[in-house]
């Protein structure tokens, strides 16, 4: 089977657990949408481009999108950590949720998300913003500037956005605007 998931039979596709080693319910719908798309509409969607979260549905949950640190490492990319504890969130500590955290990996020098880890009773469920920035290609920048309710512990993302651009001010360079750049200009 290649990318586009045809088989060595050019009219049959594959889609779910037999084509991929990605075991989720969540998966198999993404892959079976590049089935329809590759084979009804003409088009070039490959397996391979996807950005696949997934979650242990323990208590707290784990969920996690993309890269550890340590693969990032063994492949060459140098890494930048952010990590926000849930006992710093008001939400967490009024529910009684506050075991767990949020930690984004990022390109150094960059704000592109490489990776992103959740621990946290709903992880499975904040995951998701994380996984919509690096598909977008937007960067943790972004987290930063969305109006996050409050109380949430979806705002652990908003504060982990927020510790990385705290870093352009203390280590300004090409990558940031920030007061330093601003006043070259």
């Amino acid at each position: 089977m290649n990318e586009r998931l045809r088989t060595t039979n050019p009219r049959i596709y594959a889609a779910g657990d037999i084509c991929s080693p990605y075991k989720f319910t969540h998966m198999a719908d993404a892959l079976a949408r590049i089935v329809i798309q590759n084979t009804l509409f003409l088009g070039r969607a490959k397996a391979s481009t996807l950005t696949v979260p997934w979650c242990t549905y323990t208590d707290p949950e784990i969920a996690h999108v993309g890269l550890y640190e340590k693969e990032a490492e063994e492949r060459g990319i140098p890494v930048q950590t952010f990590v926000q504890e849930l006992h710093d969130m008001d939400r967490a500590l009024l529910d009684g949720e506050d075991e767990g955290f949020v930690k984004v990996h990022v390109r150094e020098k960059s704000d592109k998300i490489l990776g992103a880890t959740i621990v946290a009773r709903h992880a499975g469920e904040m995951i998701s913003e994380l996984t919509l920035a690096m598909v977008r290609k937007v960067g943790l920048k972004t987290p930063a500037a969305v109006i996050h309710p409050y109380p949430t512990q979806a705002e652990a993302i908003k504060k982990t956005a927020d510790a990385y651009n705290r870093t352009l001010y203390l280590y300004p360079g090409p990558h940031c605007v920030g007061p330093s750049t601003l006043a070259k200009e």
